[in-house]
């Protein structure tokens, strides 16, 4: 089964095609990094007129890419939440469009499940139908998702099973890099240019604090930090040099602690040994490092998810719109809407 998969939730236009879920034919992504920049984020009428521009051109790319015509899809599988409302809808009238004039089964797609399915993907023939048992990375699992919208744990049981066991209470992980980047004059986004800048600084040169939040264990803070670094920037000036890479590498240390531990945390006690990443922080190389480092410690198995999957992408999307259409879980392309709020819970584990 050959799966179109379209992404529109924020600001990258992507377009993709699966097959059975996992082997990824091809996976196109337009940024519009250059086009925020000087407003120092995501502008959502701006993200909503350039997706208007450039998702047919990148349907088109994407079938192209994968030597396919339109006839030769099987199933039409959108991104309909959580996202900004006008770029959802983007991707959802084109989506329902496409379904309409193919005669093709539409499925509608939870960004968050997307991120937490994106580990399953491959370039490879798969050796197996993609049953939950013969996925590459096993359920049930632990998946830690994190970006610059998004925060949580789950416990993920199989591709349309999982639960939400904490999230963000104030900024998320990737919101929080953004926002210290701007405060030191380091431009938008900020998460590539403190990860790049923070190697080589000393991760304990500068105190910050961790927010465990006692009861609330499973839970994420990370306005205070971001607070505590605009305490040490008044008091100090904004550094340069070593300086700057020694109080990059302290706060990049700080949030990758916390996700980590927790983390851990959670697999202790769900009683998993599988800790899947996902998501676009789940790019920075500390995290990667220090969940790879600490599952090695502790015997359980830390699962990375390839870098081009990391970001928002459409392969994701295709791929959990496999097994949505296998469960069934077709919409009619006259009642799909976009849904800015779409619960992140998932479906009973």
């Amino acid at each position: 089964m050959r799966v179109l998969g379209i992404e529109t939730s924020c600001d990258e236009t992507a377009a993709s095609v699966v097959a059975d879920g996992q082997l990824v034919l091809s996976n196109v992504v337009s940024s519009q990094v250059a086009l925020h920049r000087q407003y120092g984020g995501v502008v959502p009428e701006l993200a909503s007129r350039a997706h208007l521009d450039a998702v047919i051109p990148i349907v088109d790319l994407a079938l192209e890419r994968a030597g396919l015509g339109l006839r030769d899809i099987d199933v039409v599988a959108v991104t309909r939440g959580p996202g900004l409302i006008g770029a959802l809808m983007v991707g959802v009238q084109v989506g329902k469009g496409l379904a309409i004039a193919l005669d093709r089964p539409l499925v509608g797609v939870n960004h968050i499940a997307a991120h937490l399915y994106a580990a399953q993907l491959t370039e490879a023939p798969a050796a197996a139908s993609p049953t939950p048992d013969a996925l590459p990375v096993a359920y049930p699992h632990i998946a830690l998702a994190v970006s610059g919208g998004h925060t949580a744990l789950y416990r993920v049981d199989s591709p349309l099973a999982f639960r939400e066991l904490g999230s963000t209470l104030d900024d998320a992980a990737g919101e929080a890099f953004d926002k210290v980047a701007l405060m030191l004059g380091l431009g938008y986004p900020g998460g590539r240019v403190i990860d790049d800048l923070a190697r080589g600084g000393r991760t304990d040169a500068v105190a910050l604090p961790r927010a465990w939040l006692g009861k609330r264990k499973f839970d994420f803070s990370f306005s205070g930090l971001k607070t505590a670094v605009r305490t040490h920037v008044k008091a100090h000036g904004v550094p340069e040099g070593d300086a700057l890479r020694d109080l990059l590498a302290s706060f990049q240390e700080a949030v990758a602690d916390v996700l980590v531990e927790k983390a851990m945390l959670a697999a202790k006690e769900q009683r998993l040994h599988r800790i899947v990443v996902a998501g676009g922080v789940g790019a920075n190389s500390r995290l990667r490092a220090l969940l790879t480092q600490r599952c090695v410690e502790r015997r359980v198995e830390a699962v990375l998810t390839p870098l081009r999957y990391c970001t928002d992408n459409a392969a994701m999307v295709a791929g959990l719109g496999y097994h949505l259409a296998q469960a069934g879980d077709v919409v009619s392309p006259f009642t799909l809407d976009p849904d800015a709020g779409l619960s992140r819970s998932g479906a009973p584990a």
